[in-house]
């Protein structure tokens, strides 16, 4: 992702765009990996892979297993595993991940907490496992 190159989400394998000049308003809830270039707002919660592009506008809370931003993120996110923030990244809120990867010249307004795989135990947070049981059981 650094240095200009393409981040490591495959377009190829991307389940769902949300293309430029396109908006969503409400709770996306699902299992695949999400690239947004327009607008949402709400909540989005995946176990694959967020992509927010230089075009893309959210504001929602985020639970997902990566999350690469290169545009504007207003909320706060929850990572499993690793979150990016390019050098045309804006993360407006709080952050816990375990791993934290910042372009030079990207801006990151709020708390940060680096945590391990046993924190989500210990703290009582939930990775997805099946966005299935986040609709029939309201497990978030």
């Amino acid at each position: 992702m650094f240095g200009r190159r393409e981040p490591p989400v495959d377009r190829k394998t991307v389940d769902t765009l949300i293309g430029k000049g396109m908006e969503f308003q409400g709770n996306l809830i699902g299992q695949g990996s999400l690239r947004v270039e327009g607008k949402i707002q709400g909540e989005v919660i995946t176990n694959g892979d967020l992509y927010i592009g230089e075009t893309g506008i959210v504001r929602a809370d985020i639970k997902a297993h990566n999350v690469i931003v290169a545009g504007e993120l207003n909320g706060n996110i929850e990572c499993a595993k690793r979150l990016e923030v390019a050098s045309t990244g804006k993360v407006f809120g709080d952050v816990k991940t375990t791993v934290l990867a910042v372009e030079e010249g990207a801006i990151i307004k709020g708390n940060v907490e680096m945590k391990t795989k046993s924190d989500d135990t210990q703290n009582g947070l939930k990775v997805l496992k099946s966005a299935k049981d986040v609709v029939e059981k309201g497990d978030t």
